[in-house]
């Protein structure tokens, strides 16, 4: 079981500065949001958009904030089963892990909604480009997740299942691999083929092909994955990951039906 010897030989910390340490999950937000700055220029570039790398750079610093503080907020508003309520203090404490997808996407969304509104930006145009960029960050946080050896699936016989020292001594999905597979690299495969045509396709078809994407892969991935230890199946059967990736799905394909009838083409600045 290679797996099961790769997990057992890797660190949650890549390296360390005396007491200062650097975990591989740090890293992965780092790598995500700096991949998604550059992938962002790129197409901007192959658009013909007169966007600058200023421009970038001040959407995706106030992005990285809001998948942060969104993410953390996300996490303890749907996550803790009213944990942090009595343990208020405790949700400032990162260091401690805790962040949800759904609610850093919101944060995303409201930090990139504010920037470009001072910048005179096309909010429409800037989604589209940052998330051509953000299954990559994805790749990363799962692949993170799994050298942490969490938020690991329910177990299996099939070979490449791996036993997690918290897992209870049985061999388990890999839900995090997974994930890192649908939700970054195939997403992002689909996403740049989309985008290799130009004049790039109209407004909204990127967001709404991620979100589509992404609501379906987490949707189908949570059957073998754990739900979360705290609150276990909602109603009896479905995790909290299946409720929050089901209205993922809805706005996606409403977004692709008006990319498709506005048929809106991407712009930078606005006039």
């Amino acid at each position: 079981m290679w797996l099961d010897e790769l997990y057992h030989t890797l660190d949650p910390i890549a390296f360390a500065f005396g007491p200062i340490e650097v975990r591989w999950y740090g890293l992965a937000y780092l790598a995500g949001f700096v991949c998604a700055g550059l992938i962002a220029y790129a197409y901007a570039k192959r658009w013909k958009l007169d966007l600058t790398g200023d421009d970038i750079y001040s959407v995706m610093l106030a992005i990285a904030f809001g998948i942060i503080i969104g993410g953390r907020l996300g996490y303890v508003i749907f996550y803790g089963a009213g944990y942090y309520l009595e343990h208020p203090l405790e949700i400032v404490m990162l260091n401690q892990g805790g962040m949800s997808f759904h609610g850093g996407l919101v944060g995303a969304v409201v930090g990139c909604y504010i920037v470009v509104r001072s910048l005179k930006i096309s909010f429409a145009t800037l989604c589209d480009l940052v998330v051509c960029g953000a299954p990559l960050g994805l790749f990363f946080g799962r692949c993170a997740n799994f050298v942490n050896g969490e938020l690991w699936g329910k177990e299996t016989n099939l070979p490449w299942g791996v036993m997690f020292e918290t897992g209870g001594g049985v061999y388990r999905h890999p839900s995090q691999l997974y994930e890192a597979l649908l939700e970054g690299i195939v997403i992002f495969l689909i996403l740049f083929a989309l985008s290799r045509r130009v004049p790039a396709r109209p407004q909204g078809t990127f967001i709404g092909t991620f979100l589509v994407l992404y609501g379906i892969f987490r949707f189908l991935i949570e059957f073998v994955r754990v739900p979360d230890a705290q609150l276990g199946y909602l109603f009896g059967f479905i995790t909290m990951g299946q409720l929050l990736s089901l209205p993922l799905v809805i706005v996606g394909a409403g977004l692709l039906l008006w990319a498709g009838r506005a048929q809106r083409p991407q712009i930078g600045h606005l006039d």
